[in-house]
């Protein structure tokens, strides 16, 4: 599953899980360079960034923005 992090809250990330639901992940769990925008995954105990889901993720948008505004 992935997690999106919408946004920081004291010491946790406030993600959007790929179900459309929310939860929260303590700070010093991620990944260091985690920021909002970041895409997550959990596997073995450990959050890991998923770059590429980020890429396609802000490539998709992008798209959207383009066709809104063309």
């Amino acid at each position: 599953m992935q997690y999106s992090i919408d946004r920081f809250e004291e010491g946790f990330a406030v993600c959007e899980r790929e179900d459309g639901r929310f939860c929260q992940i303590a700070k010093t769990d991620l990944p260091p360079c985690a920021r909002e925008g970041s895409i997550l995954t959990y596997a073995d105990g450990v959050w890991a960034l998923d770059l590429q889901a980020e890429r396609q993720r802000r490539n998709m948008l992008f798209e959207w923005q383009d066709d809104l505004f063309s």
